[in-house]
């Protein structure tokens, strides 16, 4: 290593001014042994600059060439890897890092050492030294190969000084002056040698000539050594002096400390007064009126308002730490509560005094209002009340248990109030669709001592008679009350339609305004809220739930339940009332549900776009499905009517009772459902309706005895579809062609059966014809059949002359005319068929003499124009 050391000395760094001070032998980590060298190395120059430098041989031949060089101010670590456990790895970090590995623990160690000195004695910068032993850290270390970089190296360059210009100058003046001084070194060192002999010679002189002067300027020294000890004392003396003064100015500026810190302190304790008084000082003016503020009057309540959120901001101010441990403060305190106190319970006892007083002044009125069928207006009383608004919300603030207990006061107030204008409304209602009082009691109506109440399980002991006909249904019921069926017309379907729109008109906006006045006296905000939205800290009253309302996520939601539940509570008769009322319609006139059903879809709709979790959209919803059950109800009894209909087995049927039923509903619904909300529950009950008709009538008619089946299906089918032809039900289109069909049908079945008869003979001979023929016999030899041939032909056709043919024409017309009712008038309709289908027939006989008896000269001995005229005199003479 010695020798490569030498070698690289000598050929790399020596061309560049630099001294290599030590040297690593390593290769890189990971990778294929390829061996170089790193060389810690210091210029000669000044300043000094300390390079690691890679050396590795050259390729081409047998020398090194320096590869890269780094600054040792660059490095920033120097990574040995163990410092326990002996290593060869270690990692230099430069712009990126190196690992390398070197070829031995003592080289590595020794370089790594080398890097640690030149840092301290040239660079002074922080090189991160991690995971290396500490022993490679201390400034001195044992001899070894590259001792010289921690001694002489540093000696010498320690020595080494340069020479400055003159020097030069003298050195080159010295060595012109002897000739031989390159030449005979020896010679002029001997030279040098006697002239510096000769030098310390005059200089041993020069000291001893100067002897006296050192005397003299000893004996100066002494005598300014004795000054010094005078100006000593002196200041001894001055500072003596100045350290009273000192202690004196201590003192000065310590009292100066403690006026300073005085007034500091007075100034914060005069701001906290200041705050003190200013917060919570509440004027006599304020509190005048919390004790004695008159509560009836504006101007009294405008002023008591004022002074409770006066109140209310002092005991909600702000105070700083230790503010509560001051008794004045304290005391204030307790006078605050104590007038928030009092002014609560006289506010809560004023406005009790208001809600029983209202509750008095409405029942004057009930009897008028009762009697106009027009509900009572609350708007005064609320006007009145919300006078109170802020105060209530400031009670709701500062005292929550008596908000609560005015809350519950007001519902039980004006519960009762609401039960009885509501109930007397309702029965107002009931003996105005039931028509007299007199008629009205055998609904289980009655009025006493002026006031109107209602039997609801009188009324619900009415039963409806089921019947073939829903006139006979509704007349069973009226005869109960001395009514007969003919009151049931329009005009009173319509007087109920307008009573029903009545009192919902009137319970609409009565609700409406007090769910408005409740939210905002009771301070309540209304918010459009999901269905079935929690709500924590329920308490019951009187059956029902009042929710605490807090603050918070949930507060929104709490407060629109509280006014749902405060709204249920106040109005809770008015499902009931509304469910009897329209039961008692129901009972009057089932038809009624319809008129009922469009007229709460209109309102629910109305309702819910408005708010669809309000009392009254959810009231109103419910009630809503009642309706629709009853609806439905009528439509299955009317069902149920069509297949308990029984006829009578002596007289002809006609238009069956259902079927005209069917038309009464469906002309009494298009002109009910014009434009309404629910014409898809209509739909629904049409296409139930008229599936039931078409089976019950195909039902009759195939259990009718009197009159024949084709008749009850013409007659039935054509009524249905000229009904629904002229009412233009769209859903009902496809039965419209099906009744259309049926009814085409069973017409032609009936003509055909019925002409069969009064040609019988006749029909029976040209049937045989047509079975010969149908056997296989030519139509030209059946003449020669003995049963068909020319001369029983002859005898056939002489048994039907023509006044024969008229008279069984005339028993044809007079048979029809009994099987056909009067109502429908279908009889020309049917007879101008028989005299087509005659003349057809007539035409098929001519063509079957003719092609199976050509030649003969047979013919029927009428002809089409005698049969027209038949057909024509007939119905002429009827």
């Amino acid at each position: 290593m010695t020798a490569i050391k030498h070698a690289l000395q000598r050929d790399i760094f020596t061309p560049n001014d630099e001294r290599l001070l030590s040297i690593v032998n390593v290769c890189k980590a990971g990778k294929k042994k390829r061996n170089c060298f790193l060389c810690a190395t210091v210029t000669t120059e000044r300043p000094v600059q300390v390079n690691v430098v890679k050396v590795k041989k050259s390729d081409k031949g047998d020398f090194y060439k320096r590869q890269t060089a780094w600054l040792l101010r660059d490095l920033a670590v120097v990574d040995a890897k163990d410092a326990i456990k002996e290593s060869p790895e270690f990692d230099l970090h430069f712009d990126k890092i190196y690992k390398w590995v070197a070829s031995s623990i003592a080289e590595k160690n020794i370089f790594i050492s080398c890097i640690w000195k030149l840092n301290q004695r040239y660079i002074r910068k922080k090189i991160d030294f991690i995971n290396v032993s500490a022993q490679l850290l201390e400034e001195s270390v044992p001899s070894g190969e590259n001792q010289n970089v921690a001694g002489g190296d540093e000696e010498v360059v320690d020595e080494y000084q340069e020479l400055n210009a003159r020097e030069e100058q003298d050195i080159e003046i010295m060595m012109e002056g002897c000739e031989y001084a390159i030449s005979n070194a020896e010679a002029f060192a001997d030279k040098l040698s006697r002239e510096l002999q000769v030098l310390d010679g005059a200089n041993i002189q020069s000291i001893m000539a100067s002897e006296k002067q050192v005397n003299i300027l000893m004996q100066l020294l002494d005598e300014a050594l004795k000054e010094v000890d005078q100006i000593e004392v002196k200041l001894s003396s001055y500072e003596e002096m100045l350290q009273s003064v000192k202690e004196q100015m201590d003192q000065i500026s310590e009292s100066n400390h403690l006026i300073h810190l005085s007034n500091t302190n007075n100034v914060k304790l005069l701001s906290e007064i200041e705050f003190l008084v200013n917060h919570m000082d509440l004027a006599k003016g304020h509190i005048k009126a919390l004790q004695e503020g008159d509560l009836s009057s504006s101007r009294g309540i405008e002023a008591c308002t004022n002074a409770a959120d006066a109140l209310l901001q002092c005991m909600n101010v702000a105070l700083q730490p230790g503010h509560e441990m001051l008794h004045a403060v304290t005391q204030q305190q307790q006078r605050f509560t104590d007038l928030r106190e009092q002014f609560a319970r006289r506010l809560a006892s004023h406005l009790n005094n208001v809600f029983v007083q209202q509750g008095h002044d409405q029942s004057s009125t009930l009897a008028q209002h009762s009697i106009e069928l027009t509900l009572p207006n609350h708007h005064p009383f609320h006007r009145d009340l919300l006078r109170y608004a802020k105060l209530m919300e400031w009670l709701k603030n500062t005292d929550y248990g008596k908000y609560e207990g005015l809350t519950k006061n007001y519902m039980d107030y004006l519960s009762r109030l609401y039960d009885r204008e509501i109930k007397d409304f309702f029965e107002v209602a009931k003996i105005k669709m039931t028509g007299a009082t007199k008629e009205g009691k055998k609904f289980g109506l009655h009025g006493s001592s002026g006031k109107l109440t209602g039997s609801t399980s009188s009324l619900n002991k009415l039963t409806v008679q089921s019947s073939g006909n829903r006139r006979s249904q509704s007349s069973s019921l009226l005869d109960m009350g001395n009514m007969s069926a003919s009151d049931l017309d329009v005009a009173d379907r319509s007087k109920f339609d307008k009573i029903f729109e009545q009192v919902l008109s009137q319970l609409e906006p009565l609700c409406l305004a007090e769910q408005d006045f409740i939210s905002k006296f009771f301070k309540l905000q209304q918010h459009l809220s999901i269905p079935g939205t929690p709500v924590s800290d329920a308490e019951e009253v009187d059956g029902g739930t009042l929710s605490r309302v807090h603050s918070g996520p949930q507060s929104i939601s709490s407060e629109n339940h509280m006014i749902r539940q405060m709204m249920t509570k106040i109005f809770r008769c008015v499902e009931p009332e509304l469910n009897n009322l329209i039961a008692l319609g129901d009972k009057i006139d089932s038809f009624n549900s319809l008129y009922m059903l469009v007229k709460m879809s209109h309102h629910v709709w109305t309702a819910q776009n408005v708010d669809p979790t309000s009392f009254l959209s959810t009231t109103l919803g419910n009630v809503l499905v009642t309706v629709k059950r009853n609806f439905d109800k009528c439509i299955s009894n009317q069902i149920k009517q069509m297949e308990d209909v029984k006829i009578s087995k002596k007289s002809k049927v006609g238009i069956l009772p259902f079927v005209a039923e069917f038309e009464e509903f469906a002309a009494l619904a298009e002109s009910i459902f014009k434009n309404a909300e629910r014409r898809g529950d209509l739909d629904k009950a049409y296409l139930k309706l008229i599936r039931g008709v078409f089976t019950n009538v195909e039902k009759v008619a195939n259990e009718s005895q009197k009159t024949p089946r084709d008749v009850v299906m013409m007659e039935n089918f054509h009524h249905i579809f000229a009904t629904l032809s002229r009412l233009k039900i769209s859903c009902l289109d496809t039965e419209k062609k099906e009744a259309k069909q049926k009814y085409t049908d069973h017409l032609q079945s009936y003509v055909i059966y019925s002409l069969g008869q009064p040609l019988e003979k006749l029909n029976h001979f040209f049937e045989g014809v047509e079975a010969r023929v149908a056997q296989g016999v030519r139509e030209e030899e059946v003449s020669y059949q003995l049963a068909f041939n020319k001369q029983e032909l002859r005898k056939v056709i002489k048994e039907y002359p023509g006044k024969e043919v008229k008279k069984g024409l005339d028993n044809l017309y007079r048979k029809v005319d009994k099987h056909l009712c009067e109502e429908e008038n279908l009889l020309q309709v049917v007879w101008h068929s028989m005299q087509d289908e005659f003349i057809r027939q007539y035409k098929h006989f001519e063509g079957l003499i003719a092609r199976c008896y050509p030649g003969s000269g047979i013919t029927m001995e009428f002809t089409i124009q005698d049969i027209l005229d038949y057909f024509s005199s007939i119905a002429q003479s009827h």
